[in-house]
């Protein structure tokens, strides 16, 4: 009897090369992550309370159509960042020497004390949340590039980005830092966020 050649080919040694170059891939590809909303959330064990007048909290409903009741008012989201604006800006008890608002009573004292109350209802939309937050910022960013511009003659948002970038040298990014952080302090990001009670 003849012998046939054994005509099978050995996969052993596929499985094998599959498997390294899962383990190459795996180890070499990088995964992108979302940077999402940069917040700062209080300390879990921060029990401190502090009393704030009225008149230096701004009052921001979204429901869950969407509608925006800013003071309990209806207001087009066009002009929520107008608003915030002016209530920022107010500087109602006269400390704030660089504030260039009305100076109303019935209105925030001090950028410094001044607080933007966001809430929203349970089943608000995402892209209306993120939309009424887009324009409290710009509100902010709005206040902050124009100190920006009278003490370094750049906008807020152009040192961020300097900052940011990975060709700024280390000792202009020490100076960019103590730009923004002495913008941020003349206009604080001060902002509440809380969900409705539902009933």
């Amino acid at each position: 009897m003849r012998n046939r050649a054994n005509t099978e080919v050995n996969a052993g040694s596929m499985a094998d090369i599959a498997f390294l170059l899962l383990i190459f891939f795996l180890v070499t590809t990088t995964i992108e992550t979302d940077a999402g909303i940069d917040r700062l959330l209080p300390r879990i064990d921060d029990t401190s309370t502090i009393v704030v007048r009225q008149r230096n909290i701004l009052t921001v409903n979204i429901n869950n159509s969407g509608a925006l009741l800013v003071e309990e008012e209806l207001l087009p989201l066009e002009e929520l960042k107008d608003v915030v604006i002016a209530f920022l800006d107010n500087g109602g008890d006269g400390s704030c020497d660089y504030c260039k608002g009305n100076r109303e009573e019935t209105s925030s004292d001090n950028p410094n004390i001044a607080i933007v109350s966001l809430r929203s209802d349970r089943q608000t939309a995402y892209a209306d949340y993120i939309a009424v937050q887009n324009e409290i910022t710009a509100g902010y960013n709005t206040l902050r590039n124009r100190e920006a511009q009278r003490l370094f003659g750049s906008d807020y948002t152009a040192l961020e980005q300097d900052y940011l970038n990975p060709q700024t040298g280390p000792l202009q990014k020490e100076q960019l830092k103590a730009q923004i952080l002495q913008i941020q302090e003349l206009f604080p990001l001060n902002l509440s966020e809380a969900e409705t009670a539902s009933e």
